[in-house]
Parts: C-alpha cells; sequence; structure tokens
C-alpha cells in the first residue's frame, strides 16, 4: 500500500525558498500512469493545485506559480521535492503531495499524505 509523507521547515521567512520533500514508500515515483502532485489549501480557502511530475517526463503547473516553483523526483531516493521560491505570508498552507492515478479507470487522487503546515512569517 502506498503511503506519503511530506516534511520540511514549518516557518519560512518572507523571500526565501521553501523546499519541501514527500516522500513516498509502497511505489515507485518512476510507475506509469501516476502522478504526483503538490497541493495547499490556505487558511479557510479551498484546495490549490501547484503543480505535478508524472513519467517519461510528463510535467505541469498551475500557471499562477510556475515562475516561482519547480517539482523534481529523486528516483533514487522516491522523494518528490517542491520547491517554491520568494515566498510571501500568501504562500502560508498545509501543504500536500497526492498521487494521482491516470490510467483512465477512473481518474482520481487515490493517496494522499497528511499535509504538513508551513507558515510564511518574519
Amino acid at each position: 500500500q502506498v503511503q506519503l509523507q511530506e516534511s520540511g521547515p514549518g516557518l519560512v521567512k518572507p523571500s526565501q525558498t521553501l523546499s519541501l520533500t514527500c516522500t513516498v514508500s509502497g511505489d515507485s515515483v518512476s510507475t506509469n500512469s501516476y502522478y504526483w502532485n503538490w497541493i495547499r489549501q490556505p487558511p479557510g480557502k479551498g484546495l490549490e493545485w501547484i503543480g505535478y511530475i508524472g513519467y517519461q517526463g510528463l510535467a505541469d503547473s498551475n500557471p499562477s506559480l510556475k515562475s516561482r516553483m519547480s517539482i523534481s523526483k529523486d528516483t533514487s531516493a522516491n522523494h518528490i521535492t517542491l520547491r517554491l521560491t520568494s515566498v510571501t505570508p500568501e504562500d502560508t498552507a498545509v501543504y500536500y503531495c497526492a498521487r494521482f492515478r491516470g490510467d483512465g479507470r477512473g481518474d482520481y487522487y487515490d493517496t494522499w499524505g497528511q499535509g504538513t503546515q508551513v507558515t510564511v512569517s518574519s
């Protein structure tokens, strides 16, 4: 059974770079038909999709964030890493990594991490 676990700093100062790691167990981040996503939820707001990295070079991101973010995959460590530069207090949110099954048999987010709180404050 696949499990996802987010890790990283809980507090980041404005203008710094946020780096979060999603550790995947029970599956390989190289597995076909799965997309490894980062999603966040600011306080009192809905979920905001950040982006994903998939297989065979597939990747996409939220246009509102793509200039500041990048997602990378470390296949040897089975990690999905999010880097978000020049953070502001508006980036305060609970950050989730989630696996999306995109095999055409009922595509959905089948596994979520528990989420990690990130607060941007000086």
